[in-house]
């Protein structure tokens, strides 16, 4: 059986944008006067590529792209704990700032971890209804509505688990109010990206076909 590169190199993307979000999505930055994570550059790539892969091989290759992005989560999350709290070299002058940068709260990992797995399945789950209901038609509407939903639950889920409660001012409603703007970014990245899920299920189907 030969070895299906695309479909690998689409697993390799995958993996690597969720662990890169974990990392270096602490970092705010300022779009159009609104404060976004940098992450907000890579989770809509992830959605583009399960939607890709799920048009081609269907929602049981793509559960296991989500299944192995959980996996992968959890073992670098877990030695980012361990690497954290291991007591550095004496000639190591450096550990304050890596502390700072990779001391990430248990409660945020665990709401990026849930939001991650909920919104993920979710979006197989939506493009495999969408695509029954339009009979494998109009993939432009079914990429869309299937990422439109998971986005706000991703969105909302994430920043109820990780925020809520922190302090007085972080109410319910003040999150809403927080995670409006970020979720509206996100659908202008869904918007953005459809030509891409065109382009990507014709690359993908022609490595398909080639493995056949």
């Amino acid at each position: 059986m030969k070895l299906n590169f695309k479909l690998n190199l689409l697993l390799a993307l995958f993996v690597g944008l969720l662990v890169g979000m974990n990392l270096l999505g602490g970092k705010i930055t300022t779009l159009l006067g609104i404060s976004v994570s940098v992450g907000i550059f890579m989770m809509p790539l992830t959605f583009l590529i399960t939607d890709i892969v799920e048009e081609v091989y269907g929602k049981k290759i793509t559960k296991q792209f989500i299944l192995v992005g959980t996996i992968t989560l959890v073992m670098i999350l877990a030695y980012t704990a361990l690497f954290v709290v291991l007591e550095p070299n004496a000639r190591y002058e450096f550990n304050d700032q890596y502390t700072t940068i990779f001391g990430l709260s248990l409660r945020v990992t665990i709401a990026s971890l849930i939001a991650f797995v909920i919104s993920q399945f979710h979006d197989v789950w939506a493009f495999e209804f969408w695509k029954t209901k339009t009979k494998g038609k109009f993939l432009w509407l079914r990429n869309n509505l299937s990422t439109w939903v998971s986005q706000a639950i991703d969105t909302f889920l994430f920043m109820t688990i990780a925020f809520y409660g922190i302090s007085d001012k972080f109410t319910l409603g003040f999150i809403i109010t927080l995670a409006i703007p970020y979720y509206l970014f996100k659908l202008a990245f869904a918007v953005l990206d459809t030509p891409f899920v065109y382009l990507g299920v014709r690359w993908l189907k022609s490595g398909k076909e080639s493995n056949s």
